[in-house]
């Protein structure tokens, strides 16, 4: 039986160590650490044998690791796109390159909503793009509001599972 506490004291050491190369700082290589480690917990019984739980776990933080670098590189488009929502004025807003990102980004949003089973993506786009209130929503289809409720929280939370996924990189 595979002893956790023991291996994660053991190599939780020489793991940071790589994490401050790999994320370029120590704050993002204590956090990639323990969201690791935690990953590691939940999921060890993947772990065929405790000599390979070193490889495991650096592999593990390595990916959180281009997940967190992934999101930085990406946070500067989301908060333009606040901005822009919200009236604010952009700074060149002419640049191609905001252009480009910010078309990449709602391309991804309308993937995500087209990867959305029907029943959710109907209520998604009524109340989350086109704005028309819930119960209304909840006529149009001939369902209850309370079971519109639900539809709309289950394609939210698979909307941010596939934004995740595709800001990650993870999605194909």
């Amino acid at each position: 039986m595979v002893n956790f506490d023991e291996l994660a004291i053991e190599h939780k050491d020489a793991i940071y160590r790589q994490m401050v190369r790999v994320c370029g700082n120590q704050a993002d290589a204590e956090d990639v650490l323990m969201e690791a480690l935690l990953k590691a917990y939940r999921h060890l019984d993947q772990l065929r044998e405790s000599g390979a739980f070193k490889a495991w776990l650096a592999q593990i933080a390595r990916r959180l690791c281009w997940q967190l670098r992934r999101r930085d590189e990406l946070l500067p488009l989301v908060r333009l796109s606040e901005m822009d929502e919200a009236g604010q004025e952009i700074a060149d807003a002419s640049s191609v390159e905001v252009e480009v990102a910010k078309r990449q980004m709602k391309e991804m949003l309308w993937r995500a909503v087209d990867g959305l089973a029907p029943e959710y993506r109907d209520v998604y786009v009524m109340r989350d793009v086109e704005e028309i209130p819930g119960d209304t929503v909840a006529a149009r289809l001939g369902i209850s509001v309370p079971a519109m409720k639900s539809r709309l929280h289950r394609a939210r939370e698979a909307m941010r599972k596939s934004m995740d996924a595709a800001l990650a990189g993870e999605q194909g």
